[in-house]
């Protein structure tokens, strides 16, 4: 049986003692006060009639009673199922109802106690709830081993993290990214996490300055919302060291000028829900290849498949497979699912995608998202790579439409960098010279902002829903 994730809070307690574990604005907590207050919270759980096994749901924003109440959890032999505090009731009850917890918490008291945590747990660690997808909440269900292998990659090649880190924990713990990367992965590592609970650029800032920050785990938009803050020009960035992307695409545009204005490089990769970041750039690599998400972290395999399931050759195109000791074991009451995404281990990531011949991976676009237009196949990604070229546009979403000619045609959404002007007709014409003819987009819609989820993923069927038909068509 599997080692508790929760022993190493009790090991770094007594070797680091009063270094500080989390900070925020106006507080801090050691670490030997946070396992204080783990193993308190575990001792009240007990009193409630948690037991070894059960699931307990976990609906708080980010703070330092969701981290003593989620290691209280793990400590007790349960599992803990992190849920976004900014559900709806109806979103909350379709969750629950697939969870059925043993118990809901909202707030945690600050109450020490002392309690070993269970060193064998036979239940999974955590489950995670996939999220930019249709259907029933599907719940994602992580062994502790998963949970501890993922965190020291993402702790050790993927961001190089050191003890005297400062690592600032701004995206939401409820999702797997924000999780490992903004807090499971710095704590393991002997870090401090700098906690925010609600993203502005101006608390991010803030946030920076204060607890000299050295490395940003964040989104696209959070980037770009920093970079056009009118207090970005102020703002004293110095101890910075590393951006991390996630979640979502970063366009090779945005790190750009990310890196122009603040000396700092945002490292990119590429994960899921299911598979946390098995493929990545790593902080100490000296180059990047452009277009590519990176390559394996050590421990994992990946292939390139056809639609029978067969290996494909170096630089052919075909669906991204892969296996990682950090993947999920399966989704919670749902076999059918599960069987439909793990084949042997493999877990079938629905991305097409071809590897380089130094071993990097690029992807191509979804299998689901690809857009038939006349018989032609065109993948959103290499739209919006070319839309985000262009020096006005600050972030871009493509989809298809339904068109009665053509099938589909190519629907493309843009945000304008502050101050900055473009007609869809210039920008239409902008990808026109870059893209085949039945690439470029024929719609293109200027909007003020694009709709996201809670994870920082565009929400594509929002925008059609509200401006599908509109653009300017050629």
């Amino acid at each position: 049986m599997e080692e508790n994730f929760a022993h190493f809070l009790e090991d770094h307690a007594a070797r680091l003692c009063e270094k500080p574990a989390l900070v925020w604005n106006g507080g801090s907590l050691a670490w030997a006060e946070l396992e204080q207050l783990a193993s308190g919270f575990a001792q009240q759980l007990t009193v409630q009639g948690v037991e070894p096994g059960d699931r307990v749901a976990l609906l708080m924003p980010n703070g330092w009673p969701f981290v003593a109440a989620f290691f209280g959890i793990l400590k007790v032999g349960a599992t803990t199922a992190p849920l976004s505090a900014d559900l709806k009731k109806e979103e909350l009850a379709e969750f629950l109802a697939d969870l059925k917890p043993k118990r809901v918490i909202e707030e945690v008291r600050p109450v020490k106690g002392v309690w070993r945590a269970t060193r064998r747990p036979s239940a999974p660690a955590v489950i995670v709830y996939t999220s930019g997808s249709t259907g029933r909440p599907k719940g994602a269900l992580f062994s502790h081993a998963a949970l501890t292998f993922a965190n020291r990659v993402w702790g050790g090649m993927v961001m190089s993290i050191r003890n005297d880190d400062v690592v600032l924990g701004v995206l939401p713990f409820s999702h797997n990214y924000g999780m490992y990367a903004g807090l499971l992965a710095p704590l393991l590592a002997g870090a401090t996490v700098a906690l925010v609970e609600r993203f502005t650029p101006e608390a991010i800032l803030e946030a920076i300055e204060r607890h000299h920050v050295t490395v940003f785990p964040g989104v696209a938009t959070m980037f770009r919302r920093v970079l056009n803050s009118p207090s970005f020009s102020a703002a004293h960035l110095s101890s910075l060291r590393l951006a991390v992307s996630g979640a979502a695409p970063c366009a090779p545009a945005l790190c750009s000028e990310w890196h122009d204005h603040t000396g700092v490089r945002i490292l990119c990769g590429y994960g899921s829900t299911e598979v946390p970041r098995p493929i990545s750039f790593f902080a100490e690599d000296a180059e990047e290849f452009p277009g590519a998400i990176g390559r394996p972290v050590p421990g994992v395999e990946i292939k390139i498949v056809d639609e029978s399931g067969r290996s494909l050759s170096e630089g052919e195109v075909g669906e991204l497979w892969i296996k990682s000791p950090g993947a999920m074991d399966g989704y919670l009451g749902d076999a059918e699912e599960t069987t439909a995404v793990l084949t042997d281990g493999w877990f079938k990531t629905g991305d097409l995608g071809t590897i380089l011949p130094e071993g990097f991976v690029r992807l191509v676009g979804r299998k689901r998202e690809r857009i038939l237009r006349g018989g032609f196949s065109v993948f959103p990604q290499e739209v919006e790579t070319a839309l985000c070229s262009h020096p006005a546009v600050a972030e871009a979403a493509v989809a298809g439409i339904v068109d009665p000619d053509l099938g589909e045609e190519i629907a493309a959404f843009v945000t304008l960098k502050p101050f900055a002007q473009a007609t869809p007709e210039e920008l239409i014409a902008h990808c026109k010279a870059r893209l085949a003819h039945y690439k470029y987009p024929r719609r293109v819609t200027v909007v003020k902002e694009l709709p996201r989820g809670t994870t920082g993923k565009v929400v594509k069927s929002e925008l059609i829903k509200q401006w599908g038909a509109v653009g300017v068509a050629e």
